[in-house]
């Protein structure tokens, strides 16, 4: 069995989306951003770095004490050893995906961040902020737009790459960005959207945007005020 820390955050629905595609057998433990979670001794003994998702796998395959990861791209390229599915074995194939999953982690997600922040999140507007992260954004769009041309998916057959960028594709709207204007990218996201595993990943989830707009003051300084707290001795 494996526990799934998480909330339905962009970096929390590539898991979401992994274990539907999958059906590997987890239980969920919910972190509650805005109650401060992420700060309990008991959470950062897993995740050292206070953000989810992270996980504890009870039954590694090289049969030994149960296993912590955090990082999503971490958990991501575990789980797909683990099972088998969703990353090619032969060295190729399995080098395209891990870049393209280390491009998200490295580049799409923290930009798309910075622009979802600046854009809805602070407390006053910062325009060089918003057009400085909207305009690398939309370059990274693009570049997954050229990615997609004349391919269904992003390295080859549907991956962990795939799973890793839909969900920070999801809120184009907040990163200011039209999907109209990558044709290849837009095309690859209605498929993405249409899957079974997906919709089920995504049933009941709101817009992060939307929902964050009514957070209260203190929620907001939890999530964007609170300093890192230290792993109790």
């Amino acid at each position: 069995m494996i526990d799934l820390y998480y909330c339905g955050t962009p970096n929390g629905l590539k898991m979401a989306v992994f274990f539907a595609e999958t059906g590997l057998p987890h239980r969920v433990i919910p972190v509650r951003l805005g109650k401060g979670d992420q700060f309990k001794p008991d959470f950062l003994k897993i995740s050292p770095n206070n953000k989810i998702p992270a996980m504890i796998d009870h039954d590694p395959v090289d049969g030994g004490e149960p296993l912590a990861l955090f990082e999503s791209g971490a958990m991501l390229l575990y789980l797909a050893d683990k099972t088998g599915q969703f990353l090619p074995r032969d060295l190729r194939g399995r080098n395209e995906v891990i870049k393209w999953l280390f491009w998200q982690v490295g580049g799409l997600g923290p930009m798309a961040g910075q622009i979802g922040h600046f854009n809805v999140y602070a407390p006053e507007k910062v325009p060089y902020a918003i057009e400085r992260y909207a305009r690398e954004t939309h370059r990274l769009y693009e570049v997954l737009n050229t990615q997609l041309a004349g391919r269904d998916f992003i390295a080859g057959d549907y991956s962990i790459a795939d799973m890793a960028c839909y969900p920070w594709i999801v809120p184009h709207g907040g990163h200011g960005q039209s999907l109209d204007d990558h044709p290849h990218l837009k095309r690859w996201f209605e498929t993405i959207a249409a899957r079974p595993a997906v919709i089920k990943a995504y049933d009941g989830i709101e817009d992060s945007y939307i929902s964050q707009r009514r957070m209260s003051d203190e929620e907001r300084r939890i999530l964007f005020g609170a300093p890192a707290a230290k792993t109790a001795s």
